[in-house]
């Protein structure tokens, strides 16, 4: 194999690959060996026919396109180590010369990791801002603890209001006439939810049992149903019953109840610590992207395209098993957003574009400042990363090779980079 590189601009290179002959000859009897069961040739049992013959029949390049997919994948990773560069995108492969008895050629298109030039990373100043906690943030956590420990009782003394479960009938019309999906008996409807569209549920609120209600709401203008888009609706409605959350008393008891404290006052301590350390833990990280963010405004880097969409590519992969943990295809995410999957790719663009600029930079400062990794710092981590996967550490150093090994330490060497910069910040 022989190799020669090009580099293009814009962070981009060309490497033009040639495999001999005899590599060529040997991936098209590889496609003959893989194929040649499935093709009938009179004459010969299936699978029995000789290559030349099903050559003569097909035509000669009846094998390339399947010794080609056997010769580029091995030749293409071989001359990309050869070569030397820092490849930070998938190939865009063309076949250049692909003819039996010849040597085959194929060019491969790749991005290149940009030069970084940093400005400047230390002194960056930033706002000093401190973890505060109000009453009100303490109340409204405990009013949520309140609320899962509720009981619901039924109401049936006095009128709709707001936060009430509602059971009810209805029926929607649109110029008159009952549209498909628009009805629906025995219905619990919390006012206040906004689950249904428009004002519907505030125009419940004063109702009693049994009364009958008609209720004029206006479809959004990018309803799912297109057929009902923008229209005026008239829903009639009738109240069957009304519930109502009663809250535990707010004391000593409710305090033991869904604490280990004893009392109150002990257990909104405990709440207000713990929303605390949850402010400490996103100012660290706002002051983090803060610092970042002022390095990548005062760096240079040209980021190739292919880069980006690379990047944008793995991205969208980790979104899409996220939601199908949660249940949910694309497809349905897709449905229920009005997106697209060109729509959904250009908005992720640039999230990207800052998180390599981030990586890039980053990367910059730990070269500059000589950044070391141990192998503690190595066995640290896999420690950590055992636990989180209640895995034996042992049993996931096996599992994990160089390549991973040296990625984990480039992870760790960014992070270092990280709290270097902010240690370096200055708050103002």
């Amino acid at each position: 194999m022989s190799l020669q590189v090009e580099k293009l601009e814009k962070n981009m290179a060309k490497l033009t690959i040639e495999a001999s002959a005899e590599e060529f000859e040997v991936a098209l009897e590889k496609a003959y060996q893989k194929n040649k069961g499935k093709m009938n040739v009179q004459g010969f049992r299936k699978g029995k026919a000789p290559r030349s013959i099903i050559e003569k029949m097909y035509g000669v390049s009846v094998f390339y396109e399947d010794a080609a997919n056997e010769l580029i994948p091995e030749a293409y990773d071989k001359a990309a180590t050869e070569s030397g560069l820092d490849i930070v995108s998938r190939p865009d492969i063309d076949v250049v010369q692909i003819e039996k008895g010849q040597s085959f050629i194929f060019t491969a298109e790749v991005a290149l990791k940009p030069e970084v030039t940093l400005g400047t990373y230390k002194g960056i100043k930033v706002e000093k801002k401190e973890a505060e906690v109000t009453e009100d943030e303490i109340m409204a956590q405990i009013n949520k603890e309140r609320e899962q420990n509720s009981r619901t009782i039924t109401v049936d003394d006095r009128a709709v209001q707001d936060g009430d479960i509602t059971v009810i009938d209805f029926e929607g019309f649109v110029d008159g006439v009952a549209f498909e999906g628009g009805k629906g008996e025995n219905y619990s409807l919390t006012i206040g939810s906004h689950s249904f569209i428009d004002t519907f549920e505030e125009q419940l609120i004063g109702k009693t049992i049994g009364e009958a209600v008609e209720v004029n709401v206006t479809f959004p203008e990018e309803y799912q149903a297109k057929e009902l888009a923008g229209k005026p609706a008239l829903f009639k409605v009738t109240v069957k019953e009304i519930k109502m959350k009663e809250l535990p008393e707010l004391d000593d008891d409710f305090a033991q109840d869904v604490s280990e404290f004893d009392t109150l006052d002990e257990y909104k301590e405990n709440i207000k610590a713990t929303i605390k350390e949850n402010k400490e833990k996103e100012l660290k990280t706002a002051k983090e992207n803060d610092v970042v963010d002022k390095i990548i405004e005062g760096a240079t880097m040209d980021i190739p395209e292919p880069m980006i969409s690379a990047q944008v590519n793995q991205m969208a992969e980790d979104f899409a098993q996220r939601i199908q943990q949660q249940g949910l295809s694309v497809e349905q995410y897709f449905q229920f957003t009005g997106m697209d999957a060109k729509k959904f790719l250009e908005s992720m663009k640039p999230q990207a574009v800052k998180r390599i600029q981030s990586r890039l930079v980053l990367e910059a400062v730990a070269k500059a400042e000589k950044i070391e990794v141990s192998e503690e710092d190595v066995e640290k981590e896999l420690t950590e990363m055992a636990a989180m996967y209640q895995m034996e550490a042992d049993k996931l150093k096996e599992l994990i090779g160089e390549k991973e090994k040296e990625q984990i330490k480039a992870d760790i060497a960014v992070q270092k980079a990280v709290d270097f910069v902010v240690a370096k910040s200055k708050e103002a």
